[in-house]
């Protein structure tokens, strides 16, 4: 395996420039503008060279790398604490029970609510993999490695983990939901107001959203069905995150309709089953290997690949010269592993 998880870097801004071209929209967190890309790399690199073991408004921005070709293919986010400058919006999804005395009927109406029920949360974000790339386990390794982050510098983020699933649009990049809600009181459309918020925050949403409940039977079935749905081609980023142990809780992102899943962060499957482990040289021969997930590091120096290893005596674990040489280890190093 020539590929690994490592800091971003200034260097990198073109790549993910490139990558953000390639969304199709609606991936706030990776805009194809480059002067915010600018701005999140370095806003990545404060997070990394920061002091202190506390939680708080972070953000780490990684990239997926080919080593033998030096190719940027991939990218994924961690958020130390959302809504601590600025509210951190999301939709409740709430039923509302009313009777008629006269009609001796019992009227069950679901309603949305703007609420910052998940301020304070960490979150996981930003994942997205080159199409030609989308094979070999990749995409797990991004968002694995998420996890082995946090764990290896678990007082940075806090008790609860948040990540928000791209809602269904069209090829247009047009939102269903967006069209029959939010896009009313701001005269914008979706690609529009997406853009917007990408660059320039929330606050928008504070200035113009109605605070007041919606009743969904007011929407259009275009709306009503998605949702809390993912896009399309966000099916296997949620099946990755409920693997891990992330669930829906009625919470959906207040542009598109997208599902905002959460997990117990010590709970988190990776962060609950990997160990620390420490670096004993290579492996012994005629000895089963197994795949697993790895990281070293630390901060900047983060780094997290696959590779074959087999668990030694005493908390030990081997590991093959080119695993090793990815994860920039020498004999003794602390190495945080976990199955793949």
């Amino acid at each position: 395996m020539t590929f690994r998880i490592r800091a971003a870097t200034e260097a990198d801004g073109r790549a993910l420039y490139d990558l953000a071209k390639l969304t199709g929209g609606g991936f706030t967190n990776l805009p194809a503008d480059k002067a915010t890309l600018e701005a999140k790399l370095a806003k990545s690199q404060a997070g990394f060279e920061r002091e202190g073991e506390n939680q708080d408004d972070d953000l780490f921005l990684f990239v997926l790398e080919n080593v033998e070709t030096k190719a940027i293919r991939g990218t994924c986010q961690v958020f130390g604490k959302v809504g601590n400058d600025r509210p951190f919006y999301s939709y409740r999804l709430s039923t509302l029970t009313q009777r008629s005395h006269e009609l001796d009927r019992i009227f069950r109406n679901q309603t949305l609510s703007l609420c910052t029920d998940l301020e304070g949360s960490s979150e996981v974000g930003g994942l997205f993999l080159h199409p030609q790339e989308r094979a070999g386990g990749l995409g797990m390794l991004l968002a694995r490695s998420r996890y082995m982050f946090i764990k290896q510098h678990r007082p940075r983020f806090g008790p609860r983990v948040l990540a928000e699933l791209r809602g269904v649009m069209d090829q247009a990049g047009h939102s269903p939901f967006w069209d029959a809600l939010a896009g009313r009181f701001f005269g914008m459309n979706f690609p529009e107001a997406d853009e917007f918020n990408a660059v320039h925050g929330t606050q928008f949403i504070a200035d113009l959203m109605p605070k007041t409940p919606i009743y969904v039977a007011m929407l259009p079935e275009s709306a009503k069905m998605v949702m809390g749905q993912p896009h399309p081609t966000g099916r296997a980023a949620l099946r990755m995150l409920e693997s891990e142990g992330f669930t829906y809780d009625c919470y959906i992102d207040i542009f598109d309709g997208g599902p905002t899943v959460t997990a117990a962060t010590d709970k988190i499957k990776t962060v609950e089953q990997s160990e620390w482990l420490r670096f004993a040289g290579p492996p012994q021969s005629g000895a089963p290997n197994e795949t697993m997930v790895l990281a070293s590091g630390r901060l900047d120096g983060f780094i997290s690949c696959y590779g074959q290893a087999q668990r030694g005596d005493d908390g030990q674990i081997l590991l093959d010269d080119q695993t090793a040489e990815l994860l920039r280890l020498d004999m003794g190093d602390a190495v945080l592993a976990t199955k793949r």
